[in-house]
């Protein structure tokens, strides 16, 4: 078999699947997610097992630390992975919710319906529990998926699919043995092939690295939903409680600097600048935090010692676009709210932007102007996540305006559809 008519026939499965998943009652859904649940604990040493082939793989291949971790199944993940199953279950059914209700002059009642999306490609690196957090949120939302991870995770992701498919089908007469599937290829022709076929799949998620993005956006005839990276900020108004600013930019900074919410720039308005940077900086500094500075920060930031002067130097221009998950900050005065809010809309990549102020006008102008997914006021940028926000679990955070933008949860994975109920209604 080609690989095009490999990837052509696992998408024509998932199609028939989508529309046997589309049948479930929310009853079923979370009778086959609890039964996944318990199947993942009760296959841990299998789990770890195909996970420890991907390890050595890994490491003779060269990945860093950083991605086997990243990589690595141990128990305490396996039972996380179960968790997650069973908080997946525990959520609402976003499928069948009546969004809008209307009667029209003639009688003609209109209902507007939640409903699945259909086919859903879900490409993504290293972890193999996005294996099990994206096939189950797809599920109980009703949406038949396509799983592909990185070639370093193959063995684990097969595993996990396969106890989850294996599972659901024990508890499930009915369930649809296409309704999770993982593309058996690590060729990178299979994506593109997968992404043309628009008779079948509905919807690509990529998650990962930028690079990885664009390839998929760049090469996909289906629709796409991404973010390429999380460049976020923190603007210190001139009116701010700089108590309240430091706690918030050492979170947005530090917590987690390799996540997509971290914040990456610091803006300070020149009136609190000289104020509130030297004293930023030294607890930065505490935390080996490289700080890459405007002209105006650098004059205010002094002369330091050596050790701390090797971590702080003038920022370059692409310094301000650049995400860096990493221990690194850039840092800019701005005069006032108009000037930082232009710096986000600018440099920023619409994910998470913060302004920390007791000015109320400012701050309006801010969530207003500031043009993206998530916007906060007196709030580190940190929360833009799915736990966080209630939502239970998220399969991503879109940066993207049209459809779902920020943290995706069920509801996001769902369409909707017009039902129309009349008496005998005709267009005249």
């Amino acid at each position: 078999m080609t690989l095009n008519e490999q990837m052509t026939n696992l998408a024509k499965q998932a199609r028939t699947a989508s529309r046997q998943i589309a049948k479930l009652t929310t009853a079923e859904k979370n009778a086959c997610l609890l039964a996944m649940a318990e199947a993942v604990e009760k296959n841990a040493a299998a789990l770890i097992q195909a996970n420890a082939l991907d390890m050595e793989a890994g490491a003779k291949s060269g990945l860093s630390s950083a991605m086997l971790d990243r990589l690595k199944l141990d128990d305490k993940r396996i039972l996380a992975i179960a968790r997650g199953l069973r908080e997946v279950a525990a959520l609402p059914d976003p499928v069948g919710k009546i969004l809008d209700e209307r009667v029209r002059p003639n009688g003609l009642k209109l209902q507007k319906i939640s409903t699945p999306i259909g086919v859903i490609v879900i490409i993504y690196e290293s972890r193999p529990n996005v294996t099990a957090d994206a096939a189950s949120l797809c599920f109980k939302s009703g949406n038949a998926t396509i799983l592909r991870g990185g070639k370093e995770a193959m063995n684990s992701n097969r595993t996990i699919a396969r106890v989850m498919i294996e599972s659901g089908k024990q508890a499930l007469a009915t369930f649809p043995e296409h309704a999770v599937q993982v593309v058996p290829v690590a060729d990178r022709e299979a994506i593109p092939i997968l992404l043309s076929l628009t008779q079948y799949v509905d919807l690509c998620m990529p998650r990962g690295g930028e690079g990885l993005i664009r390839a998929v956006a760049e090469c996909s005839k289906v629709p796409v939903i991404k973010h390429y990276k999380g460049v976020c900020h923190v603007y210190v108004d001139a009116d701010a409680d700089l108590a309240m600013a430091g706690q918030i930019a050492m979170n947005a900074k530090v917590q987690r600097p390799a996540v997509c919410n971290a914040m990456e720039t610091l803006l300070v308005d020149q009136a609190v600048a000289a104020q509130f940077l030297p004293g930023i900086a030294v607890q930065l500094d505490e935390k080996r935090v490289e700080l890459r500075c405007d002209a105006r920060a650098l004059a205010l930031l002094g002369p330091q010692s050596a050790n701390r002067k090797a971590r702080i130097k003038a920022a370059a221009e692409q310094d301000w676009f650049t995400e860096y998950n990493d221990y690194i900050l850039n840092v800019r005065v701005v005069d006032g709210v108009a000037q930082a809010i232009d710096h986000i809309n600018h440099y920023g990549s619409a994910h998470s932007d913060s302004i920390v102020t007791k000015n109320e006008s400012h701050a309006k102008q801010f969530l207003q102007e500031v043009d993206s997914a998530a916007v906060y006021w007196n709030a580190s940028t940190r929360f833009t996540d799915g736990g966080e926000f209630g939502m239970g679990a998220e399969i991503g955070i879109s940066t993207d305006k049209i459809g779902a933008r920020g943290p995706m949860g069920l509801e996001e994975l769902t369409s909707y559809k017009w039902i129309g109920i009349g008496n005998g209604q005709v267009r005249t």
